[in-house]
């Protein structure tokens, strides 16, 4: 009878341990997972400043429409820098087409490039993105000092731009719709502002 107390008492010694164990992995999971959050596209520091009025251009467009690209207008507008020849870009065409159809409420979508239209335009067609106004410019990637692809850029309803910066993910896509709604440059200063004051440590 001795022998059966001690061993039950033992077995609640041991379920409380990992009881404790179990708890203290979980909350340095939640430590790491703020420390490792999620980043946002990767911002340069070339080109217009956030913040600053986006250079206004007008362009005819692959399907033979205007676009114009900056200034006043009734939703945000994100330009979606692309090319024919990149993988990746190919990769995150349907998300940026599921991005825009959730975000048709307040955000138009404009795809742009440089070179000779015929590729762009067998890709336009292959790729079906015929939704989109697609504008080829060299002058428009070097006003925004594009140097590697995927890049984007997102204006507000008064030509401000609020966040810009390669798009590799579905994450890094989202990362510019999130730092304007916060108000922020981007992700990572909104976490670098945050996480300080909710662990007490310096990021």
């Amino acid at each position: 009878m001795n022998s059966l107390l001690i061993s039950n008492a033992l077995l609640w010694v041991l379920m409380l341990a990992v009881i404790v164990a179990l708890w203290a992995l979980a909350r340095q999971i939640g430590v790491l997972y703020e420390r490792v959050a999620p980043m946002g596209a990767l911002i340069t520091d070339s080109g217009p400043k956030l913040g600053e009025a986006a250079p206004r251009f007008e362009l005819p467009a692959l399907n033979g429409s205007a676009v114009v690209v900056g200034g006043e207008r009734a939703k945000s507008q994100l330009l979606f820098f692309l090319s024919p020849t990149c993988p990746v870009c190919k990769k995150l065409l349907p998300v940026l087409k599921s991005a825009s159809h959730a975000e048709r409420d307040w955000l138009d979508v404009v795809l742009a490039s440089d070179g000779e239209a015929t590729q762009h335009l067998a890709f336009y067609g292959e790729a079906k993105l015929n939704e989109f106004p697609y504008v080829l410019s060299q002058d428009l990637g070097m006003t925004y000092r594009v140097s590697r692809l995927p890049y984007a850029v997102l204006m507000d309803e008064r030509g401000v731009i609020r966040a810009k910066g390669m798009i590799n993910t579905r994450e890094h896509l989202e990362s510019l719709f999130n730092a304007k709604e916060l108000g922020v440059g981007s992700v990572q200063d909104y976490l670098r502002d945050r996480l300080p004051t909710q662990s007490g440590e310096t990021v």
